[in-house]
């Protein structure tokens, strides 16, 4: 009857506003191709299902449909079409994964070569330590400490005692009691590099020959110095090194006849 249709409507739409509450209650970030395991964020979608009891086949393809990007969406769009969602989930999450299981090396490239570019050490931290592991989450705690390290510029990794470390919160710790650094101006960024701190000014050193002929105290390349240059002028037309040019040129000569 009409009343039985227009109930079941009713229960559908409430179903789904159910599931759209409840997906704004899950600990999960959108499934993204580019930068999430698609077999570790599966896992972590049924753990989260389980957590709200979402056990029914249909309800679970019916949440996914909350966590997928505008690209992932075409994908089950088209599962729709082709399966339907009275499906099993066991295919759905199977075809999932065998869609978007990353079997190449930039995700873990990118995870490996993430450096801090700019802004809160901790910040970088944190984000490099999710980044590591969304594509490896079984790495152990003390490679994982060590890679977020070693994305660090130098003269903040190198105040940090590395034995002291146990777990990623000690590292975060060290590294809020150097985000001041980072306010300095002389704390360099640079686009496709790690970024250094200065701590002293680049100190100019007086040009040696100067000081050695008592020129004064002059602050310039030794190699540009203009008594260094006519002094190694004079030196090169010296008499003895022409003396000495043609002794060695004589010998030559003579080597020669020997040979012949």
């Amino acid at each position: 009857t009409l009343t039985q249709i227009l109930k079941k409507l009713v229960e559908r739409d409430s179903c789904k506003q159910n599931l759209k509450s409840l997906s704004e209650k899950f600990m999960i970030d959108q499934y993204t191709y580019k930068k999430a395991n698609a077999n570790q964020w599966m896992e972590a979608f049924e753990k989260e299902c389980e957590r709200f009891y979402i056990t029914e086949d249909e309800k679970k393809i019916e949440m996914l449909r909350y966590f997928l990007d505008k690209a992932s969406l075409d994908w089950y769009n088209s599962m729709i079409m082709k399966v339907t969602i009275k499906t099993e989930w066991n295919v759905w999450k199977s075809k999932f994964c065998e869609t978007y299981v990353n079997k190449g090396w930039n995700p873990i490239m990118y995870a490996l070569s993430f450096k801090y570019m700019e802004g809160s050490l901790v910040d970088y931290a944190v984000k490099k330590e999710r980044i590591l592991l969304e594509v490896r989450k079984t790495i152990d705690l003390g490679t994982l400490i060590d890679i977020i390290a070693a994305g660090l510029p130098n003269n903040i990794l190198h105040r940090i005692d590395r034995e002291s470390l146990k777990e990623t919160e000690d590292l975060f710790n060290e590294l809020n009691k150097y985000e001041y650094l980072t306010k300095n101006k002389n704390f360099k960024r640079g686009k496709n590099t790690n970024t250094d701190y200065e701590e002293t000014p680049n100190v100019k050193e007086p040009c040696k020959t100067c000081k050695k002929l008592n020129k004064g105290t002059r602050f310039h390349p030794e190699e540009k110095c203009w008594f260094k240059i006519k002094a190694d002028e004079k030196h090169k037309n010296s008499p003895i090194r022409q003396v000495n040019a043609s002794m060695i040129e004589a010998e030559l000569i003579e080597e020669n006849q020997k040979n012949e």
